[in-house]
């Protein structure tokens, strides 16, 4: 478990694991499944990876931990 933090502060804000698994660049962005709000990557065809490891219960929580404030994420090390 990586605290990305840092990573978002220097401006590389892609799929880690969307870069590793399937070979696309893709800007990380706050997604919606059944169990809520997580950082992730999609393309025109919908998700491609969910990087967090955390659910948010709110959009805007999770997009306060995209940007850098509010609560720490970390990066999940799989699909």
């Amino acid at each position: 478990m990586n605290d990305i933090r840092s990573t978002v502060a220097m401006g590389l804000q892609f799929g880690i694991l969307a870069r590793e698994s399937c070979g696309v660049k893709l800007p990380l962005q706050v997604l919606q499944s059944e169990k809520g709000f997580y950082i992730g990557t999609a393309d025109d065809s919908g998700p491609v990876s969910r990087e967090s490891m955390e659910y948010w219960s709110s959009k805007e929580k999770a997009e306060t931990a995209l940007s850098g404030g509010g609560d720490f994420w970390n990066q999940r090390d799989h699909l």
